[in-house]
């Protein structure tokens, strides 16, 4: 709880000062973490192609519904619904001409730094993965299942003294930068969507106590195997909220009423409602495999 106000404290003091101290704050955070993990590959020595082989789909991941359940919650952790909202509120806070040709460079601009924000995302989910695989497969450790445990195994088996304290930094500061940028959207949506006006400090504090509070009871009651289920369904939830932020994207920025010059063309329009559509239909075979597995006999 300390920690989440003193959070809100220093968000409040960058905002204060402008948004730009804000952004600031997030990329020394996703340096952090780039870093970090490019020191953790490096010590790992993974195998590449084996690697760039799995970034390939498999038919394992849609025979097997846990196979799926991580791959929803890796497409989740890395395209979270929320952050679409934070890129589209932070692109009117530029300071561009009101124009058509002031728009296109705003445009031009966000998309840049969403697709920043994309990558750092799939970097941090990829490097885990590589980590994890290149760590633990082969030297005995393969049951080896939450944070902690990798934790206190990544410097024994790696050879590696900075291991471990490093991977401890990089998820600080991979939590730090996701409550944040999660605090943020919320703030959004209640001012956007709610119309709800409150003292910045009172929505933020309610926002991120929101997400604080029942992982707070879970590591009481559950312990660390709980709250590690806990990190996963939460990342498949996003997953399945995804729908509901992409589609009227994909609507709105389709309908030339609302865009003028600025929607999107034929092409990119079916490619767009293509990744949608495969998005949902993946989010509910998920769930109709898991209610038949917990149906089961």
């Amino acid at each position: 709880m300390i920690v989440t106000a003193l959070d809100v404290l220093v968000v409040l003091a960058l905002q204060h000062r402008g948004f730009r101290y804000v952004e600031a704050l997030v990329g020394a955070l996703i340096a952090v973490i780039a870093v970090c993990f490019a020191y953790e590959l490096v010590a790992s020595h993974p195998r590449w192609i084996g690697a760039l082989d799995g970034l390939l789909p498999h038919p394992e991941i849609i025979t097997n519904p846990g196979a799926l359940y991580l791959a929803i919650a890796i497409l989740g952790a890395t395209v979270m619904p929320h952050n679409l909202y934070l890129h589209s509120s932070i692109v009117q806070t530029r300071n561009f001409r009101r124009d058509d040709d002031g728009k296109a460079s705003a445009i031009q601009f966000a998309t840049l730094d969403s697709s920043a924000a994309l990558f750092a995302a799939f970097f941090v989910n990829a490097a885990i993965l590589i980590l994890s695989a290149a760590t633990f497969h082969g030297t005995g450790h393969e049951d080896v299942a939450d944070i902690s445990e990798a934790y206190r195994l990544l410097s024994p088996v790696l050879g590696a003294s900075l291991a471990s304290a490093l991977f401890a930094i990089a998820l600080l500061a991979s939590g730090q930068n996701s409550t944040l940028t999660g605090t943020l959207a919320g703030q959004i949506v209640m001012e956007g969507y709610l119309d709800l006006r409150l003292p910045q400090w009172v929505r933020r504090l309610v926002t991120r106590l929101i997400a604080v509070v029942p992982a707070a009871i879970v590591a009481a009651v559950a312990g660390p195997r709980g709250i590690n289920e806990l990190l996963i369904l939460s990342q498949v939830i996003l997953s399945f909220q995804l729908s509901f932020a992409v589609f009227p994207l994909v609507a709105y920025t389709g309908r030339r009423r609302l865009m003028g010059r600025f929607t999107n063309p034929r092409w990119l329009q079916r490619v767009a409602w293509a990744v949608a559509g495969l998005i949902a239909v993946l989010n509910v075979y998920l769930l109709v495999a898991t209610v038949r597995e917990a149906m089961a006999p």
